[in-house]
């Protein structure tokens, strides 16, 4: 892959920059990502036609007009609505299925989310306790009160959430990446490493779990780990200015400028007033214009 360096920008110093910062700034800033599943469409006891990965909205509004009494299928609707970002819509499924059932744990769970994406944490947080307080083996929504936790700085809380999550719902790497950002963030990179391996092995097609462990890979000086992750997450995902970047740098320590050169001016391309990308391709000696070869 041959890469272009088609812009401007000022070459003035800024002495090592990232070589000399913490590696995990480059990521521990962006941590609400969906690597899974947070929470299932509806209940567990649910018939698997309401829980079926791929249900259509369609599917479910006709499942909707056959039973409109269910609030488990007002769940499973508010769920599909949520994915698709159509959070209004999202929340009147969900109300509706918590007025039908006001001890459907997956609902409360679901319109957590729901207030957390829309940045109400305070409601969201209620909810998610609402959900445990009426299933407390619910795994979604211990990883939901987690992540709210987590966005407040309450590592500790944060990290007993993600931990319960996991002990009940093993293969949910949401709980795995997001506990291996919080150890990253401890410089427990080691415990980060194994947390994000968990979270590649159940997404294999993700970037977000590569860059995270190749950054701690980066924190104990093992940059050739480092640059295979790389590697495989800029071809999970080319559009991932965040790996570009990271990958730089990896190349960068091994001394390889070519792959260096080449990573930072992609990451400039597809973010153009990244600091880090900027001022790795100045230093690695990068021209505009030039063509550069990153694999």
């Amino acid at each position: 892959m041959a890469i272009v360096a088609r812009y401007r920008f000022s070459t003035s110093s800024r002495a090592a920059l990232y070589l000399a910062a913490p590696v995990a700034c480059i990521v521990l800033c962006g941590c609400s990502i969906n690597l899974g599943s947070l929470t299932p469409s509806a209940d567990k006891e649910e018939p698997a036609r309401l829980v079926a990965p791929g249900s259509s909205l369609a599917s479910l509004t006709e499942a909707i007009k056959a039973d409109p009494t269910n609030p488990l299928t007002y769940n499973a609707r508010g769920a599909a609505l949520l994915q698709a970002g159509k959070t209004d819509d999202a929340f009147a499924d969900l109300n509706k299925a918590i007025s039908l059932d006001p001890n459907c744990a997956p609902a409360y769970a679901n319109r957590g989310q729901a207030y957390r994406q829309t940045k109400r944490p305070d409601q969201a947080m209620a909810d998610y306790e609402r959900a445990i307080v009426l299933d407390g083996g619910y795994a979604p929504a211990y990883l939901g009160r987690g992540l709210v936790l987590k966005e407040r700085n309450q590592t500790r809380e944060a990290l007993e959430d993600f931990n319960k999550a996991i002990a009940l719902a093993p293969d949910n790497a949401e709980a795995y990446y997001n506990r291996g950002l919080l150890y990253q963030g401890e410089k427990q990179d080691q415990l980060a490493i194994e947390d994000f391996t968990a979270a590649n092995g159940l997404v294999p097609q993700h970037a977000e779990p590569l860059v995270a462990r190749a950054l701690s890979y980066l924190a104990l000086d093992k940059s050739k780990e480092a640059v295979a992750d790389l590697d495989e997450a800029v071809q999970a995902n080319p559009h991932d200015a965040r790996a570009w970047v990271t990958r730089g740098l990896a190349y960068e320590r091994l001394g390889d400028k070519a792959k260096s050169v080449a990573s930072y001016g992609r990451a400039i391309s597809l973010r153009p007033k990244d600091e880090a990308a900027r001022s790795g391709f100045a230093r690695v000696g990068g021209r505009p214009g030039q063509s550069y070869d990153a694999f």
